[in-house]
């Protein structure tokens, strides 16, 4: 859809100022005044979305999602797109309270919830349908919960990294350059996103690769895809990390510096396992090549909402700032960038007791280990 900003005006602006009241944001009407861009901004920025105060496709499913309180209505599978809504986000998180295993609670009422909700079901006493209605909601109200000793999230997340060792061995790794194909993101002087971030991403693989790892790209130099199909291919390789790579532009060319992003905002829990892997990217890349940090931050973008394995989204630099840009065009300055995402990656399978200080860990023994099988 195109993006419904300040002037804009109509059924579709009626129905954006009437959800923001029902979220206790703003005053229905029928105009998108200034008004309506702070409340959008406040929306955005509570969620988890770029705050740019335009409704686009992203924020448009966060507002329809935003209505729906569990036992609103029934919740059920559907293809191929599942339901999507706030209150399967509350579903998913009483089912993880109570030991059952949906998934991550990212608000996407999909085969693993269901199969968790059968389960529920079952052990109560219930047709195992997967679909919750009036008598799974009583079900759901009338028992307490289970799981104790830490968010039941973390401690699956946990768990799985703990008995996946040590190894990069077989692991399976997404790699996913942004834009592609006709969107070249963003563009200076001939210089543009989509072959630079292509690039770094090729130089991973065959890093990766010769480690031993099965590697996959979510696209090849020429075509592109939305998140939303990139997600399902990393899902359908049953991926154990995504690396998503991308850069920054900014009207001020003072803007500078590498960020990276997790699942997670103020209405979404927190990818424990994404944060973590998150959290090790950053800090490789800044001590590896010198860039600014601006820091770790939670979004609930789609790429990061709708794959299964932790994942994090990297801008690795800006485009828009001359001194970002000269380092970023030297092939030299991009085998850096992979010796930090390669320490990262290998550093999210050591344990606490095993892991090793930021920029210390020597990437050539990944290979070296290897040959020596």
């Amino acid at each position: 859809m195109r993006a419904i900003r300040v002037g804009a005006h109509g059924p579709a602006v009626a129905e954006i100022r009437a959800i923001l009241e029902q979220l206790a944001l703003h005053v229905p009407g029928e105009v998108f005044d200034s008004g309506t861009e702070l409340a959008v901004r406040a929306f955005q920025q509570s969620r988890g979305l770029t705050a740019d105060g335009a409704v686009g496709d992203e924020t448009w499913r966060a507002l329809v999602a935003a209505r729906w309180k569990l036992g609103d209505r029934l919740l059920y599978l559907t293809f191929p797109e599942p339901l999507a809504g706030d209150d399967v986000r509350q579903l998913q998180e009483r089912l993880l309270e109570m030991g059952y295993d949906p998934g991550r609670p990212d608000g996407l009422f999909g085969q693993r919830s269901s199969r968790a909700l059968a389960q529920f079901q079952r052990e109560v006493g219930l047709s195992p349908d997967g679909s919750c209605g009036p008598s799974t909601m009583a079900a759901l109200r009338r028992l307490g919960r289970k799981v104790v000793g830490g968010r039941p999230q973390f401690l699956r997340e946990s768990a799985t990294l703990y008995t996946a060792g040590p190894a990069l061995v077989g692991k399976r790794i997404i790699i996913d350059p942004g834009h592609g194909g006709t969107d070249r993101g963003v563009t200076v002087d001939g210089t543009d996103e989509a072959a630079l971030v292509f690039d770094i991403a090729s130089r991973l693989e065959g890093r990766l690769a010769a480690a031993g790892v099965a590697v996959h790209l979510t696209r090849g130099p020429d075509n592109g895809f939305s998140d939303a199909e990139r997600a399902a291919l990393a899902n359908d390789l049953n991926g154990d990390l995504l690396v998503s790579l991308h850069l920054d532009g900014n009207p001020n060319p003072e803007a500078q510096g590498v960020a990276a992003y997790h699942y997670g905002g103020e209405n979404a829990v927190t990818s424990t396992a994404g944060e973590r892997f998150a959290g090790l990217v950053q800090r490789e890349l800044v001590v590896r090549t010198g860039l600014a940090d601006c820091r770790v931050h939670a979004k609930t973008w789609e790429l990061l909402r709708r794959t299964r394995m932790p994942a994090v989204r990297v801008e690795t630099g800006y485009l828009t700032s001359p001194d970002d840009r000269a380092k970023l065009v030297d092939p030299a300055f991009r085998d850096r960038m992979v010796d930090a995402l390669l320490a990262a990656i290998q550093r999210m399978y050591f344990s606490v007791e095993s892991d090793v200080a930021t920029g210390t860990f020597d990437v050539s023994t990944l290979r070296a280990a290897l040959a020596a099988r």
